[in-house]
């Protein structure tokens, strides 16, 4: 979910992407194995060192971590309760006439596994279950492979079900990930009765033996998928292509509203949207030179632009406000801050540039007056400064370099020495020509 987020948002191209979930599958089966040891000690140890660090310093780097302490307590307990709650219901006689009938037919019995992963909303559940189910002797161990290897599918449909409603790059995320499931699923199927009888003869309950195998499974399947990754996006691709654009109005991009549970994430989320609002104002600026050059048209496109950054300011802004603002640290409340502050000064201009080149066009140009040839060159002096000073601006707001911020300070001060300069030079040729 956290990587097609990133996909989403354009921070991670598709094929790194999609190396990451396979490295992910791994981790989840190594959880697995972590989890078959007896951890029931350690889930309320984490949510009630978490609670204290969480309620005692939540606006520091403590309470974030005493929130994830919490998350992580929780994920426990709600795999052993899925355990405990499963334990009588295989000793039912009715579920264990259920499961003896899964004895024969690969397919079906991973299709079973799927339906468990989708149903119990994890693959890791589902392999703690098939494990549960092995170790009281209600199923055998061939028919827990195929349990595994349907889980594993299962949590790829999961995905694709999940990100049915996102944008397309997110859904390739999520194909991917489910082809090379379904990939690993067909090869390893046909095999599962020749392993189930090699792994039969280690010494290992069967219940572990569940546990190894969907651990080297998923291990295996990503060392395989690995040189197939680029192919694979390219596929992906081709199957789901970008939506056509039929709105020409800009519309937030960047603002993920899964990602506001995590500040940092959710902070440069809104940054990234900034740095939007700077783009359109930089095409701005270069429309009003046009205006001032004798192109009247642009003031069109000049109001188009201005209703754009309105839409991005008002989304920024509200996005920043469903924020939790008394749970941020010191630094990440500064950077909240920062960005409201950029955003609204970035839509006042937008509305300032917008009110000038009206001016322009409706007194100059419709009376068929022009700009002086020398009046063109001063004014193009200061478009060129105001650009530069936008553009590093803009840089130092995202990369809060001190360096970039000193030049950006002195270049802003050479900026009002040489708008002085002009508009004294302007009197005074006015006062001379009276």
């Amino acid at each position: 979910m956290l990587v097609t987020s990133f996909v989403a948002q354009d921070l991670v191209a598709l094929a790194p992407a999609l190396v990451i979930v396979l490295g992910a599958d791994v981790g989840t089966a190594l959880m697995a194995r972590i989890l078959t040891f007896d951890l029931s000690w350690l889930s309320p140890l984490l949510i009630f060192i978490g609670v204290i660090f969480f309620l005692g310093r939540k606006q520091s780097r403590a309470g974030q971590l005493g929130r994830v302490g919490i998350g992580l307590g929780l994920i426990l307990l709600a795999l052993e309760l899925i355990v405990q709650a499963v334990t009588p219901i295989t000793q039912a006689n009715g579920v264990q006439v259920i499961f003896a009938s899964l004895t024969g037919d690969i397919l079906l019995d991973a299709l079973i596994g799927a339906m468990f992963a989708i149903i119990s909303y994890s693959s890791l559940a589902a392999v703690l279950l098939t494990a549960t189910l092995t170790a009281a002797g209600i199923i055998s161990f061939p028919v827990a492979l195929c349990l595994v290897i349907g889980a594993n599918l299962g949590s790829g449909l999961l995905a694709m079900l999940n990100n049915s409603a996102a944008n397309a790059a997110a859904r390739r995320v999520a194909l991917g990930s489910l082809l090379f499931k379904l990939v690993g699923s067909l090869i390893i199927l046909p095999f599962v009765h020749l392993l189930a009888e090699t792994m039969g003869k280690l010494s290992l309950p069967k219940a572990e033996l569940v546990i190894y195998f969907h651990v080297f499974y998923n291990l295996v399947r990503c060392l395989v998928m690995l040189p197939f990754v680029d192919p694979m996006a390219r596929f992906c691709k081709t199957i789901i292509r970008d939506e056509p654009e039929l709105d020409t109005q800009l519309r937030p991009k960047h603002l993920d509203v899964s990602a506001l549970d995590t500040p940092t994430l959710a902070l440069a989320n809104a940054a990234r949207e900034t740095l939007r609002i700077g783009d359109a104002m930089e095409q701005m600026m270069e429309g009003l030179n046009k205006v001032m050059h004798g192109e009247p048209r642009q003031e069109k496109e000049l109001r188009k632009l201005a209703d754009d950054i309105n839409v991005l300011y008002t989304a920024i802004k509200l996005y920043l406000a469903r924020m939790p603002k008394e749970e941020l640290a010191e630094e990440e409340s500064r950077r909240w801050a920062e960005i409201i502050e950029m955003s609204l000064n970035l839509e006042q201009a937008s509305d300032i540039v917008e009110r000038m080149g009206s001016e322009i066009a409706d007194k100059s140009l419709a009376a068929r007056r022009a700009f002086s040839l020398d009046g063109l060159k001063e004014l193009d002096a200061l478009y060129e400064q105001l650009l530069s000073n936008l553009k590093l601006a803009m840089s130092v707001f995202f990369s809060g370099d001190v360096t970039s911020a000193r030049r950006l300070r002195r270049s802003k001060h050479r900026f009002r020495i040489l708008n002085r300069r002009y508009s004294h030079a302007h009197a005074y040729w006015e006062i001379c020509s009276a």
